[in-house]
């Protein structure tokens, strides 16, 4: 791809947002940034993946860290850091990617090629989706939601001055429940592909 693209998919649990940007990366034939991003930091700190993934995308604990002249002592800190100084020198090269979270809507936002998405859905459609993947019931499927969620809202709002999940950040925000995953997935393709032609 000659025109850099940069895809940025933010998503609610449960709403096929990984689905969806895996898929995007196929179609557009460029690599995606998600488990990845800890297998390469892994190999920067001397951590294992499973370290890193412990800390990954939680915001740190107040209780046990404390910033000083603008270095932290957290570990949640510093690995948010090393994944959003990954993602800036990758766009900054040049590189075409999705990328999945990381607060990348915002951090990325000045480079020209960024398209970022937000996926959502109804409830329903992302308990039945959660309770089918991780064979769980009705009642702990709607609880885990709530808990990554949660999470991933207090990682966002953290690191990012706008609110997660507000579509005033993104360029275009959709209900997978509307069109499923393959519509949702044909309509980004269009959308993006649109993008690329005006801009280019």
């Amino acid at each position: 791809m000659e025109q850099q693209l940069i895809i940025s998919v933010g998503r609610e649990f449960g709403s096929g947002g990984r689905v969806i940007a895996e898929a995007l990366a196929k179609r557009f034939d460029i690599p995606i940034y998600d488990r990845h991003l800890i297998t390469e930091i892994a190999e920067k700190t001397g951590l294992s993946p499973e370290e890193i993934e412990k800390y990954n995308e939680n915001p740190k604990s107040k209780i046990f860290s404390r910033t000083v002249r603008g270095y932290s002592n957290s570990i949640e800190d510093n690995i948010a850091e090393m994944q959003f100084d990954f993602l800036r020198k990758k766009a900054e090269s040049g590189e075409s990617f999705v990328v999945v979270g990381r607060c990348s809507e915002t951090k990325l936002r000045d480079i020209k090629g960024l398209v970022s998405l937000f996926i959502l859905a109804d409830m329903d459609a992302k308990v039945k989706r959660v309770m089918e993947i991780y064979d769980l019931s009705e009642e702990k499927a709607k609880a885990f939601i709530d808990k990554k969620d949660r999470k991933r809202k207090r990682y966002h709002n953290y690191h990012c001055s706008g609110h997660w999940g507000d579509s005033r950040l993104y360029d275009l925000s959709i209900n997978s429940s509307r069109l499923g995953i393959d519509g949702t997935i044909d309509c980004l393709e269009e959308y993006i592909r649109r993008r690329i032609k005006i801009c280019g």
